[in-house]
């Protein structure tokens, strides 16, 4: 009898908190949301949040403020959401380097990004630009592989951090390749650009973004784009892939981004935010404004911006290791 009655005391608290979540899901939000953006006003993941920010509050009832925080490349911002409480009210807008690379590159980090976090939606992707000074003695990454191969050390690549997606898509490279190139960190895009430029370095993987207008003034020419398939907003392009070296077959590194909240959320409260931030980037004004900033709404579910968390750090994480990349 005993038995029966701890059973019945741990379905009716089974039910009632299944009816409280319920309830706070069907009144979800009844008060504004605060959007933190690990990244600079003006960056690419602000553009997304902004460019959403009205069609969320038309779908959801509420504001939604954006507030950017991109201290200790992005982890501070992400670390704060995973430490927030489990209502749906406090998101984050983060990306590849604090969520896939940040627990290989930090030997501290105060998250688990898979433990501590719920994916909601992937809100975009796109590849990386290898791009080189005008000068460098290669148009292809087949002719770059030959130069880096013939002359290891010969060569320097910029990119805008050490361990952001830049540094390390072209660890992946030498990785791949068994090449050697000496790696020039700087901070941001504009100064590892401008060294690009300079022919202090020869070599950046970026986004498109960032390189294109250097290449449209004939400043900067481009090698490839890191995508599996070409990018359409540069169909001109060739892939990594299709430079025919077996090592690079299905070479890939993308530059992705999307929206979690602290674990523990109800469900139906993830499912509401992943509906309305669906909504928002399926809008053709929010879409044409993403497109004019060089970026590709994806959006989806749950489960698929979960899955790319996972398996994006599960590989990259020997070429962080080969790299020897560590950030205190």
């Amino acid at each position: 009898m005993a038995y029966l009655f701890k059973n019945l005391r741990s379905l009716v608290a089974a039910l009632i908190a299944c009816t409280v979540a319920l309830a706070h899901a069907q009144s979800f939000p009844s008060k504004p949301i605060r959007w933190i953006v690990v990244a600079p006003a003006g960056s690419s993941l602000d553009v997304i949040a902004r460019a959403m920010q009205d069609k969320l509050k038309d779908n959801l009832g509420q504001a939604v403020v954006v507030e950017n925080k991109p201290q200790a490349g992005g982890t501070v911002g992400t670390n704060e959401v995973a430490k927030s409480a489990s209502d749906g009210y406090t998101w984050v807008m983060s990306y590849n380097g604090p969520l896939a690379f940040g627990p290989h590159l930090y030997p501290k980090l105060p998250y688990q990004p898979e433990k501590d976090l719920i994916a909601v939606i992937t809100t975009t992707s796109q590849p990386n630009v290898i791009a080189a000074n005008v000068q460098l003695p290669a148009n292809s990454v087949r002719e770059l592989i030959t130069l880096l191969k013939k002359d290891p050390g010969k060569y320097n690549f910029a990119s805008v951090g050490n361990g952001s997606s830049s540094h390390l898509t072209m660890e992946y490279i030498k990785s791949a390749s068994n090449t050697f190139a000496v790696h020039i960190p700087f901070n941001g895009s504009p100064p590892a650009v401008m060294s690009t430029l300079s022919g202090e370095t020869q070599l950046i993987a970026s986004v498109p973004t960032v390189i294109a207008p250097q290449v449209r003034q004939g400043k900067l020419k481009y090698l490839a784009v890191t995508s599996t398939q070409r990018y359409a907003l540069l169909p001109d392009v060739p892939t990594v892939a299709e430079s025919g070296l077996p090592e690079l077959k299905g070479f890939e590194a993308l530059a992705w981004n999307g929206v979690l909240v602290a674990a523990g959320t109800p469900r139906a409260v993830v499912d509401r935010i992943n509906s309305a931030l669906n909504a928002a980037l399926n809008d053709p004004s929010v879409k044409e404004r993403l497109k004019s900033a060089g970026l590709e709404p994806i959006g989806g579910t749950p489960e698929q911006f979960a899955k790319l968390i996972h398996d994006e750090s599960v590989k990259w994480a020997p070429i962080i290791k080969r790299s020897g990349a560590r950030i205190d």
